[in-house]
């Protein structure tokens, strides 16, 4: 049975009248009971027996209903399903992004997100960038967001943003006590910072290397937040994204660091598989929180 046919066959039983059943259906009597006629020889089922100008249900018609009664059901939940995707009123987005974004632009996405979509669930994942990249290409992930513009085969990449380095130091520290913090006031520190190999290590060592200065972190880190408990304990000064909300961690101070090194804010989806229309929104509130948080660069483009 079809769609149509399940729909006449339901109403036709709930009614009892093809008169009433072909008004609540908005067709006419010839249709519908060209429709009933036409269901009953496809089943090979007699459904109705016509007494004093009523449809009497079979057995037959009477052992079917609940089974259809459920099965139109189940259609009509299916549509309001599709409706609700196609309006961003229900599902779920899967969300993959790097430590520094995640406390930063992402609760912020996510505020204005949920404020507008709040049936939809949202799966947040807190993962490196290479892992990143593994799960949207399985598609264990829809979105991601990493701080690299790297060519990466079958990801698409967009620039949406850029973030500063900058320089994090204990309060009682005295370089703490400067506007910003120059490449040669490294020397003698301490230093806490990127791995060498790492685009955030690549972009320093180029950096500083023009300044004269070399590229030596004692204290190597994947991410910057590994830097925070580091600095807390006086163990050195880091030089390590803007992003994360230094300021809110106490017994720390930020400063700007020069020369200006910035680093790219992505995001990261699937070349071969198409957004869903909730990821879509999701991008979009991620877009508009990078604008607010005052990342966005003019002119970003896709990598």
């Amino acid at each position: 049975m079809r769609a149509r046919q399940l729909e006449v066959f339901r109403m036709v039983m709930r009614c009892g009248t093809i008169t009433s059943a072909a008004r609540a259906l908005n067709v006419s009597q010839p249709a519908l009971s060209q429709i009933l006629l036409h269901t009953e020889d496809e089943l090979g089922l007699k459904l109705f027996q016509r007494v004093k100008g009523r449809l009497i249900p079979t057995p037959e018609a009477e052992e079917l209903f609940p089974e259809v009664d459920r099965l139109f059901g189940d259609l009509a939940g299916l549509r309001r399903r599709a409706q609700d995707l196609r309006l961003g009123k229900s599902g779920v987005v899967r969300l993959a992004a790097s430590a520094p974004p995640s406390l930063s632009l992402v609760p912020e996405a996510l505020r204005h997100f949920r404020a507008a979509h709040a049936d939809i669930r949202i799966l947040s994942f807190v993962v490196p960038a290479e892992v990143i990249v593994v799960m949207i290409d399985r598609g264990d992930a829809g979105l991601g967001i990493a701080m690299t513009d790297q060519t990466i085969p079958l990801i698409d990449t967009e620039i949406i943003g850029h973030t500063q380095i900058v320089c994090v130091l204990p309060v009682g520290h005295a370089l703490a006590q400067r506007d910003a913090i120059d490449a040669a006031d490294l020397v003698g520190e301490t230093l806490i910072s990127y791995r060498a190999e790492s685009l955030p290590g690549q972009l320093l060592r180029d950096a500083l290397g023009r300044e004269g200065v070399p590229f030596q972190p004692e204290i190597e880190i994947d991410v910057s937040i590994i830097a925070l408990a580091f600095v807390q304990q006086g163990l050195g000064i880091a030089i390590v994204d803007g992003l994360l909300p230094w300021h809110s961690f106490p017994g720390l101070v930020t400063r700007p660091f020069r020369p200006s090194v910035a680093l790219p804010l992505c995001l990261l989806t699937s070349a071969r598989r198409p957004l869903s229309r909730n990821h879509e929104l999701l991008r979009d509130h991620l877009r508009r929180a990078c604008s607010e948080l005052g990342l966005t660069v003019p002119g970003a483009s896709k990598a």
